[in-house]
């Protein structure tokens, strides 16, 4: 028991003595982040059973919380929120299946790590623009780069 005590006391002197340990991604944890995935995927109605059926699948879930699967028409948005943990270890990956081509793959969609700073720049957001040729990302809903080829 006296051991455990003496764990505890140190780490309260370390937090307390480096206050930075905290604090340095503090802002991070309590920020709203936004996640949204178009379907930008070119209309081709002639793959379709009829122009109003759906034509991508996506399926969003995290290690705790599952977002749900969606059918999307060309055009549709997939959303959600979500907060960054304290470790930082969030993230959410998704199941998406275009089937028009019988494409499909899984792809990290919100990584902590990776995401927090750089979804910052327009209202806490990141964009995610479902293509032809793969999973674009921006940051900014103007600029964007493939991250994921099909």
């Amino acid at each position: 028991m006296a051991n455990l005590e003496n764990i505890v006391f140190l780490l309260l002197v370390l937090l307390t003595t480096y206050p930075w340990a905290l604090a340095v991604r503090q802002d991070m944890l309590f920020k709203n982040y936004h996640i949204i995935i178009t379907n930008d995927l070119p209309k081709d109605t002639f793959h379709l059973p009829s122009p109003d059926a759906p034509q991508l699948f996506v399926h969003c879930k995290s290690g705790d919380r599952d977002i749900g699967p969606k059918a999307m028409l060309n055009g549709e948005v997939y959303t959600w929120d979500t907060k960054i943990n304290f470790f930082r270890t969030t993230l959410f990956f998704c199941y998406e299946r275009w089937e028009n081509f019988l494409k499909n793959g899984t792809f990290d969609l919100f990584k902590a790590t990776r995401d927090e700073d750089r979804c910052l720049e327009h209202q806490d957001t990141c964009f995610w623009s479902v293509r032809s040729d793969g999973f674009y990302f921006s940051n900014n809903n103007q600029t964007w780069r493939n991250e994921y080829p099909w």
